[in-house]
């Protein structure tokens, strides 16, 4: 840092900042720290009653906080994100369309341990809304050391993307309501119009549904139809526990579906069951998801939007988190459920 005559002080970096004051009008920064000062700011900052202001000279080994926020931001985003331009030497990241936030917490992990960077963002496996921001990078100094800069790039080359969001991809959804008193007439489904409403608000459809009772034969039959039409996703309402009337699991296994978890690690949502059907997603849909406004369906389902497979580590790695607090006011996805 050094004290340099204004005229002389093109491409310099500002080290304070300085201060603008109109009486009555205006008292605020009109160059902040960290600027990177042009020919055209000379005048102004002469108008201002600069004639020696201090400021750092970059060497070619270092690098400006702002040119240091764009190449890490520009290193590690993946699709679906849109970069801002730097503001006081901070990129943030924003979903570009609803979607998946997907982080790479390992490599994220890497880039953080490098003396002088910063880059925190939401977590990952959470929906995240059109021009959300999910994420933000930095470096803690003004300058740092260009070696530096160049170990982020190796991280995100080799682990790319560290940051992503994958679009919702639409889906034709067959959703089919089990349960003998609901297809008797006996009373009114509740289940349907709820999981319908879901579905629409990550952007895919309902292509109809039907009301089976509770058996397994009837429940087959109206699975096989779904996929005759081409579904893209089937879900079934109900009938998930294990009472000996509920039928729902039994007939996914005898439709013939490959069952990669019947239960969860997840409250609300212990009962759930997910099955490939022709590589087309089968979820059974414990009565939680009709009462619960935010449960495994939440956790699941975006991810089945999204175009991923999910496992059965998947599905128990969400235990930690995997607690609804049923709040009174819920706010998810900002609380820790699904975290």
């Amino acid at each position: 840092m050094k004290s340099i005559r204004v005229q002389d002080a093109a491409g310099m970096v500002l080290c304070h900042d300085v201060t603008e004051i109109i009486p009555g009008k205006l008292k605020g920064a009109s160059f902040r720290k960290g600027h990177v000062i042009q020919n055209s700011d000379i005048d102004k900052l002469l108008n201002l009653g600069k004639r020696f202001i201090y400021v750092f000279e970059l060497t070619k080994d270092q690098v400006h906080e702002n040119e240091a926020a764009k190449r890490i931001a520009k290193a590690a985003t993946g699709p679906g994100l849109i970069m801002t331009e730097p503001v006081e030497g901070k990129v943030t990241l924003s979903a570009a369309a609803k979607g998946l936030l997907k982080v790479d917490a390992s490599a994220l992990f890497l880039i953080n341990r490098i003396q002088d960077i910063m880059f925190a963002t939401l977590h990952s496996n959470q929906q995240a809304a059109a021009n959300q921001a999910v994420g933000g990078t930095r470096i803690i100094p003004l300058v740092t050391e260009e070696e530096r800069i160049q170990r982020v790039e190796i991280i995100c080359r080799d682990h790319f993307p560290i940051v992503q969001v994958k679009p919702f991809i639409p889906h034709q959804v067959g959703l089919i309501v089990t349960g003998s008193e609901v297809f008797e007439g006996r009373i009114e489904d509740g289940f349907g119009p709820v999981v319908e409403k879901k579905f629409k608000r990550l952007g895919s459809r309902v292509m109809s549904y039907v009301k089976v009772s509770d058996d397994v034969e009837m429940t087959v039959k109206a699975i096989q139809d779904f996929i005759d039409k081409g579904a893209d996703m089937i879900a079934l309402t109900g009938g998930m526990s294990v009472d000996p009337d509920d039928q729902t699991p039994a007939s996914i296994r005898a439709a013939g579906g490959k069952v990669i978890t019947y239960g969860a690690p997840v409250l609300p949502g212990a009962m759930f069951m997910l099955a490939y059907l022709q590589d087309v997603p089968v979820i059974g849909l414990p009565g939680c998801v009709m009462y619960h406004q935010t449960s495994i369906f939440d956790l699941v389902v975006p991810r089945l939007l999204a175009g991923e497979s999910v496992t059965r580590d998947d599905i128990v790695t969400m235990g930690h988190g995997g607690f609804c607090s049923d709040c009174e006011t819920c706010r998810y996805p900002i609380c820790p459920f699904g975290k």
